[in-house]
């Protein structure tokens, strides 16, 4: 599937009581149309939600779907893919409501940090986002060289 979308960025936001935030106009601007727009949000990896234009999921859905339930390890990630994945449709002010057992498990309070990339949105408690960029690797390098090392641009190159 070619990327419909080139999302980037990060965004902080706030929930309201509701359990609502407001999509920044930043992003919005890349997602297309807003009078079609809809989401799936789920379980994310890593302790994030994660936030799918909807051509996206169904996309992604249909992958997880052709993985064989024989297989244990298939039949429990799609179960945990599945848990809790929610669509979620902008109101009329630009706001998503995320559903509250969703924002449990990111134990998200507050204030959120939209991670973008691509074509996808990570959705995180402040909290737990400072945490993950506490443990970033300290020599980004070393890791890109670990990555990237044996890729075939390296073999063209040589």
């Amino acid at each position: 599937m070619a990327l419909k979308y080139d999302l980037l960025g990060e965004y902080e936001v706030a929930l309201d009581g509701k359990g609502r935030f407001r999509m920044p106009s930043g992003l919005l601007k890349n997602l297309g149309d807003r009078d079609t727009l809809k989401f799936v949000v789920n379980r994310g990896i890593g302790g994030c939600l994660t936030l799918y234009p909807k051509p996206v999921w169904d996309h992604i859905k249909q992958e997880v779907d052709e993985l064989s339930e024989y297989k244990q390890k298939n039949l429990l990630f799609k179960r945990a893919f599945y848990a809790g994945a929610s669509e979620v449709v902008p109101d009329a002010a630009d706001r998503l409501l995320l559903p509250k057992r969703l924002l449990t498990a990111a134990k998200a309070d507050k204030n959120l940090i939209l991670c973008a990339r691509n074509d996808r949105i990570e959705i995180w408690a402040e909290a737990e986002y400072a945490l993950q960029l506490e443990n970033e690797p300290d020599d980004l390098g070393a890791l890109a060289e670990e990555v990237f090392g044996d890729s075939p641009r390296d073999k063209e190159d040589s």
